[in-house]
């Protein structure tokens, strides 16, 4: 009979011992799952959902993002058929040096900023078909403008270069300004910021080549 009693009450024991362990483990799931709700995120479906996440994160965009994509395309295009002029026309080895730099440095955005547009399902400006409401704004060439550099050979065109590529550059600093401000996309605001930072030193160096530096 003592036995038997032993025998109860080790295996009540072990019963007790073993929901006790249950119990802390659920309570243990259940602090995470809330400590992690709590910091904005959901244990449960942290790992399957991460990948989408970061996908959705990357193609976070906005009006200003689309705006500055639109916008920058055509004024990168107009920059680099400036440039696809000096080698022809240009007297200044440093003129021909600035020009092809700045079509290496602005071919790959263009190609950047197409495919974002792409990406958000946005109409992608059309090569060659330049936006005549652009003209004169965020220093954008007008046709009389871009006649007279495609006229122009020597030290005239190198002056008319720098003069008009200066006021080309100012607007695109301007336009990267109101993207860093305004922009929502974190890979648009980048760019920005490198556009305000080369663009800016290439004023600097065209305006010590016109002697005003």
């Amino acid at each position: 009979m003592m036995r038997k009693r032993s025998l109860v009450r080790r295996s009540a024991a072990a019963v007790a011992a073993g929901a006790a362990a249950l119990v802390l483990a659920a309570c243990g799931g259940d602090g995470d799952g809330s400590g992690s709700a709590g910091h904005g995120g959901h244990n449960a479906t942290a790992s399957p959902s991460a990948p989408a996440s970061a996908s959705a994160s990357q193609g976070r965009h906005n009006a200003a993002d689309v705006a500055f994509a639109k916008g920058m395309i055509p004024h990168h295009r107009q920059a680099v058929e400036m440039a696809d002029l000096a080698p022809g026309r240009a007297r200044s080895a440093e003129v021909k040096k600035l020009a092809a730099e700045i079509k290496e440095a602005q071919g790959p955005e263009i190609e950047t900023l197409s495919g974002w547009l792409t990406a958000w399902g946005e109409e992608v400006p059309a090569e060659g078909a330049m936006d005549h409401s652009l003209h004169g704004m965020g220093g954008m060439m007008t046709d009389e403008e871009m006649s007279e550099l495609e006229n122009a050979s020597g030290e005239a065109f190198d002056t008319a270069f720098l003069e008009l590529m200066i006021k080309h550059h100012e607007g695109a600093v301007e336009m990267a300004k109101t993207e860093q401000a305004d922009g929502a996309h974190g890979p648009a605001t980048k760019m920005a910021g490198e556009i305000i930072a080369s663009q800016s030193a290439e004023i600097e160096q065209m305006n010590k080549l016109l002697g005003k530096g």
